[in-house]
């Protein structure tokens, strides 16, 4: 029993410490268009998306429950040290695509480790694939298409209102539009992906007994993963953020406010419906859809292709790394430390690469490309119609 308490505490932390990354690596979901403007300046913009994000985990827990009684069958006894391992794997895998400045999915990451590590240590049957084809694969293909083709279709339509306006002031207007178009992102990214990692907690804590089936989380597990994501949040992903509001494509206020108004809208739809989709990919389609919408507007398509492989690739990759971890942690005491000396490392390592070439709030609005070494940042900066963002 000693040994299941102190594996209930591991994964509590380990899921806290998950819900931090998601915070940094996802706060260009909310705020990069409004930064890449001038709408808002970058630290007041991360602050304000850290307190909306903390109050958006309130909203809402229909996805946590997707989650905690969803993907995984609780009738399988699946055992904490499986979660602990889901969540290394998905917290190598943020950090990872976090300091190539990837925007992919920290919701799918959670998901692959999850599904990865449960049918190493529980089995096939532990795993319900209807749910994850019904409520994460389907969401996932339909999701940045549906924000596409609605930002599209609002940036058309804000260009065609405003056409008689000056654009100086037309483009004052959206800016402060996207004030509230950003905080509302922010709120529905609290509520989708703060209930993710609720959802995990509440999980653990199933599993080893502390709560009965199908129960949603406690009212300490909601403020808790809230104020992790917030904290996070605070942060700064800032090469991220840049990826988003600059690399992708160049984003005009009106483009801005009709990105940021259609993820809103699907995140929040999403959430009410209990789907777990990835708040990044709805952004990521949103901004293309805003950067087609505009006239002469480009996308810059190398950056969104290796966007769309690292979405494709990341719930897999999460996987095979926690279905490894589970078999390493299912060892015993010994495994989950070995997993545990193995994720402080590797996020080590991965923070001290990223300290070569550190993006900041003073420069997350250059376009110079920026990579873990130090000698391609000595590299002419192409084009702004080729212009890939690397770290």
């Amino acid at each position: 029993m000693e040994h299941i308490t102190f594996l209930v505490a591991v994964v509590i932390v380990t899921a806290l410490a998950f819900d931090f990354t998601n915070g940094f690596h996802d706060t260009a979901n909310a705020m990069a268009t409004s930064i890449a403007t001038g709408a808002l300046r970058p630290k007041v913009a991360v602050t304000i998306s850290a307190i909306l994000n903390f109050a958006g985990a309130f909203l809402s827990v229909k996805v946590a429950g997707t989650i905690s009684g969803g993907i995984v069958n609780e009738k399988a006894g699946l055992h904490p040290s499986v979660i602990f391992a889901a969540l290394a794997g998905a917290i190598l895998w943020n950090l990872l695509t976090w300091l190539r400045g990837l925007p992919s999915s920290s919701s799918h990451a959670l998901y692959g480790g999850l599904i990865g590590a449960t049918l190493v240590g529980a089995g096939l049957h532990a795993v319900n694939f209807s749910v994850v084809v019904t409520k994460i694969l389907i969401p996932a293909v339909a999701s940045p298409i549906v924000a596409g083709l609605a930002a599209w279709g609002a940036t058309k339509a804000a260009y065609l209102i405003t056409r008689k306006a000056g654009e100086a002031a037309a483009e004052k207007t959206f800016r402060k539009g996207q004030i509230a178009s950003s905080s509302l992102v922010s709120i529905a990214h609290g509520t989708s992906d703060g209930q993710k990692t609720m959802g995990i907690i509440t999980l653990a804590l199933i599993s080893a007994g502390a709560l009965p089936k199908h129960s949603l989380p406690p009212t300490w597990v909601i403020v808790a993963a809230g104020a992790a994501m917030a904290l996070g949040t605070y942060m700064g992903g800032w090469r991220i953020i840049r990826s988003l509001g600059k690399g992708l494509t160049e984003v005009r206020p009106p483009q801005g406010l009709a990105s940021e108004t259609a993820t809103a809208a699907v995140i929040l739809t999403s959430s009410h419906m209990g789907y777990g989709l990835s708040t990044t990919q709805v952004v990521g389609g949103g901004v293309m859809g805003a950067g087609l919408g505009r006239s002469g507007g480009k996308v810059r398509w190398g950056m969104a292709r290796r966007m769309v492989y690292s979405w494709g690739l990341t719930l897999p990759a999460a996987a095979v790394v926690s279905g490894a971890a589970a078999f390493v942690a299912d060892q015993g005491t010994w495994g989950v430390l070995v997993v545990g000396t193995a994720l402080v490392l590797g996020a080590g390592a991965m923070w001290l690469l990223s300290r070569r070439t550190p993006v900041t709030a003073a420069n997350v609005n250059e376009v110079t490309p920026v990579d873990v070494t130090p000698a391609q940042t000595a590299a002419a900066t192409p084009s702004p119609a080729t212009t890939t963002v690397a770290a």
